[in-house]
């Protein structure tokens, strides 16, 4: 049955499948969090303004034109310049998902990081589905500004760390930007849980084979 539907449906019914895995494991409270995927039409499918990923409607995921422009649907979330920004700047990429996780914005909080590279080689798998994480300097939300600063540095990577905000994601595909967030996540939980341990991380050789090729996408 899959298979009669069309490729629009299938993304409106996967976004809605994992906007509510996310919610239900607590990895964005409340209305917070978005989640958008690029069309073969070059348009988009994003959550709506103020909406649970708990609880989404496929029928009234917003939709719009290439240029983002809503054409139906509820409007789109307040932070949909946050997935253009990434959109423009990754062309070979076709999913976004944009967080409040907890772990993940509990680091970007704290004042003696790297803001290249917000988090040190922990894990094979961070390496491999993340890379390196920059961290984006805060500006309010909304501000045409935090717009600007993410899309300087998108071109370069395919995740962000938003200072006291939280983490953005693209992806070849909605599940790569999913199993690439949820990576960041519990990486940053893992951070934090090691607190002032001293640290034995991936060695920078073995590292700097495992991270992804800044032009490939994950």
């Amino acid at each position: 049955m899959t298979g009669t539907l069309s490729a629009e449906t299938q993304a409106r019914d996967l976004i809605v499948r994992v906007g509510a895995s996310l919610f239900e494991r607590g990895l964005t409270p409340g209305s917070t969090g978005n989640i958008s995927v690029r069309l073969e039409d070059g348009g988009f499918l994003m959550t709506p303004t103020n909406a649970s990923l708990g609880d989404l409607d496929p029928a009234a995921l917003s939709r719009l034109d290439r240029d983002g422009r809503h054409l139906g649907g509820d409007a789109p979330t307040k932070e949909a310049f946050l997935h253009r920004c990434m959109y423009c700047e990754r062309a070979g990429d076709g999913a976004v998902v944009h967080l409040h996780s907890t772990h993940a914005v509990g680091v970007s909080i704290l004042r003696d990081i790297d803001p290249e590279d917000v988090l040190p080689p922990l894990t094979a798998y961070y390496l491999m589905r993340v890379g390196r994480l920059p961290l984006v300097p805060y500006h309010a939300p909304g501000d045409a500004a935090l717009a600007l600063a993410v899309q300087r540095v998108a071109g370069r990577h395919h995740a962000v760390l938003l200072a006291n905000h939280g983490p953005v994601v693209s992806g070849r595909d909605l599940r790569a930007a999913q199993y690439a967030i949820e990576e960041l996540e519990e990486t940053a939980k893992l951070f934090l849980l090691l607190g002032a341990h001293a640290l034995r991380p991936i060695a920078p050789d073995e590292a700097a084979r495992l991270r992804p090729d800044p032009d490939a996408r994950p």
